[in-house]
């Protein structure tokens, strides 16, 4: 009895006496639009450095749809769109009121981009304070008393601490500044009396007796010019010089290092800047100005690293780097629009090996008013001279069009579009497309079936939509998945038809694989599509709570990284859906990898859509009239639980 007594203190002892999990800072660096295999020695030598010493998730994905608002929706929950209820990027939420940052009033009645940290305010309020249905992982840091700081994007950023600032919320320890406003005001307060100007933006946050800019504040986040071609409305992808992000980008990370971290030493921070993604979206990946954006991008991560090391922070602080998404080229089939060189800011002849993207813009109202629907995307005119398309033989793929009054919409140019505002009211029978790069997002009011169903099946004849989701509302439609089956259904605010764009991984434009049609804009790089390329993401971690010269062969996710922030910090999310990634980790956190069983397979629609009539993307008729489509996925199985990882998504027509 003796003996068991003293192994039971024993035990007991070395229980109480095991040491907890220290918990560490972390900062959240995140890439927006960072590709893994943009790392390099040459352009992202302290990021290649930093992948090699800590732990890099060699399988990461994005959350599908592969949008920024929609990662940023997972980076805050550590859920999937429809459990959380935020779609993001462009959504339609007619009854909403209110203005942007800049002060304007926004009309709800049509679709809205939602990075924009007012947008959002007026969102959240219109949804009951509600916008994002599952807790935040700032919001269990706060329950905590954890202190938090918020740096860069507008939007992404905010949609961390959305309720931050209000004025009928009692004061948080938690401090943003992005490229619009800084909250709450008496942090604006303290910045300017620590000799800091504000984003011009801010003087519409505040009553002007609250806060006033001093006049020579100026717009400290001001985007630089695009460089055009001869047209004036499309980027010219040779441009070499400055991306439009990096002097705003560098100051964001100057307050964040001078000001904010040493003052309010914050536990979790989350530093949100816009390169590569904005200047991809111009100038395309793998132009002269990406290559900048990376080194600029780089040059702010080694400033990071260097002042935590200045301020004795480096051997407690985990820094985490992260992308939202990849990015791909906006470009048709190269056998229909060939690759063209550009000279003296005109497009030139056929360069098949280094000439840039003269195609892929689709715009999908368009395409169904043509088709017989009533459809409208609240866009407005636009004029893209030159992605909507030039055949190999010179001519342009859309002649131009004009309004129902016989007015041109915009500039005379090759081609025109008409504007496809949403009327007041809106008619009966109407597809409302919210423009969202990728993927499109279409609403139809009355949620008329035999509507929904047509709608569906235009677009499975058009050679240029890869997958078609449905809200479950519609059951079991051929050659569609319902949206739960990705996680994407919410039954009031979702849209009814969610369809990606055709993509190939494949094609090269200036060196870096990976093509995609996109929603119509001066755009030559996009994402949100179920690409492998937008899919496949940056994931990568160091510090004291991360093994070193690690790397992760399991898939992972955007929707991991609040779960593993999380558990590292010592707080509980227990309706997050993602997985805290335990074998990157050390100590009590730790699992090895043969814990983990990782299985492939695939998702498909029941039955095919039948009896086609498929066309490309110049109307020409295809022997093709059997639409369905796979999805590659993999199975993560341990402890008795499943986790599902979406690799890409492609049609199949025969």
């Amino acid at each position: 009895m003796r003996a068991w007594r003293h192994a039971i203190l024993t035990v007991c002892f070395l229980v109480v006496a095991l040491p907890a999990h220290a918990a560490h800072r972390v900062i959240v660096f995140v890439w927006d639009g960072m590709r893994p295999d943009a790392i390099s020695a040459e352009d992202t030598p302290h990021l290649a450095a930093l992948a090699a010493r800590g732990s890099f998730f060699a399988d990461n994905h994005a959350t599908y749809p592969t949008f920024t608002m929609a990662n940023a929706t997972s980076f805050a929950t550590g859920a999937f769109l429809g459990p959380a209820g935020f779609y993001g990027n462009r959504i339609w939420a007619p009854g909403a009121e209110g203005f942007d940052a800049q002060g304007r009033p926004v009309d709800f009645t049509q679709p809205v981009f939602t990075e924009d940290y007012a947008i959002l305010r007026v969102l959240d309020a219109h949804a009951g304070h509600a916008l994002l249905e599952l807790p935040t992982l700032l919001e269990a840091a706060h329950a905590k008393g954890l202190k938090t700081a918020l740096i860069g994007k507008s939007g992404p950023a905010f949609l961390q601490d959305r309720r931050l600032g209000e004025a009928d919320r009692p004061e948080r320890s938690g401090v943003l500044l992005d490229e619009n406003t800084a909250l709450p005001l008496t942090f604006a307060r303290a910045l300017q009396q620590a000799g800091y100007p504000l984003p011009a933006n801010t003087a519409h946050t505040y009553p002007p007796q609250a806060l006033r800019l001093t006049a020579d504040n100026g717009d400290p986040t001001a985007q630089g010019p695009r460089a055009l071609l001869r047209d004036g409305v499309t980027s010219d992808p040779s441009a070499a010089d400055a991306s439009a992000p990096e002097a705003a980008n560098a100051w964001l990370m100057k307050v964040f290092l001078e000001y904010v971290l040493p003052t309010y030493r914050p536990d979790l921070s989350v530093v949100w800047l816009r390169n590569p993604d904005s200047t991809e979206h111009d100038y395309g990946v793998g132009s002269p100005k990406f290559h900048r954006a990376l080194q600029a991008q780089d040059a702010l991560l080694g400033a990071l690293e260097d002042r935590l090391a200045a301020l004795g922070l480096t051997a407690d602080t985990d820094l985490i780097v992260v992308s939202d998404h990849g990015h791909s080229n906006v470009a048709g089939p190269a056998q229909l629009f060939p690759l063209r060189g550009v000279n003296d800011g005109r497009v030139t002849g056929i360069d098949p090996e280094w000439g840039y993207s003269v195609s892929g813009g689709i715009r999908l109202a368009d395409e169904l008013t043509r088709a017989g629907f009533t459809a409208f995307d609240g866009t407005g005119c636009l004029y893209v001279p030159v992605l909507s398309g030039i055949r190999a033989d010179g001519s342009m793929l859309h002649p131009t069009r004009y309004d129902d009054d016989g007015r041109l919409c915009g500039k005379p140019g090759p081609y025109t579009s008409p504007a496809h505002l949403l009327p007041s009211p809106l008619p009966k029978g109407a597809l409302v497309i919210a423009s969202n790069g990728g993927t499109e997002y279409l609403y139809q009011p009355e949620h008329d079936a035999a509507l929904v169903a047509r709608a569906v099946r235009f677009l499975q004849s058009r050679e240029y939509i890869a997958t078609v989701f449905v809200a479950d509302r519609y059951g079991a439609l051929p050659g569609t998945l319902p949206a739960e089956r990705v996680r994407l259904e919410h039954a009031t605010r979702g849209p009814d038809i969610i369809a990606s764009y055709a993509w190939d991984a494949e094609a090269r434009v200036q060196g870096f694989p990976g093509t995609e049609y996109a929603s119509l804009a001066n755009m030559r790089g996009q994402h949100g599509s179920f690409s492998p390329i937008d899919v496949h993401n940056t994931l990568l971690a160091a510090g004291p709570d991360f093994r070193a010269g690690f790397r992760d062969p399991l898939p992972s996710g955007n929707v991991d990284l609040a779960p593993t922030v999380a558990a590292v910090l010592g707080l509980s999310m227990p309706r997050a859906q993602g997985r805290v990634l335990h074998e990157a980790l050390t100590g009590p956190l730790a699992r090895p990898l043969d814990a983990y069983r990782v299985t492939a397979e695939s998702l498909s629609p029941a039955t095919p859509a039948r009896g086609l009539a498929t066309q490309r993307v110049d109307d020409a008729p295809v022997a093709q009239s059997t639409y369905t489509f796979h999805i590659r996925l993999k199975r993560l199985h341990q402890d008795g639980r499943d986790d599902l990882y979406f690799d890409q998504a492609a049609a199949k027509r025969q």
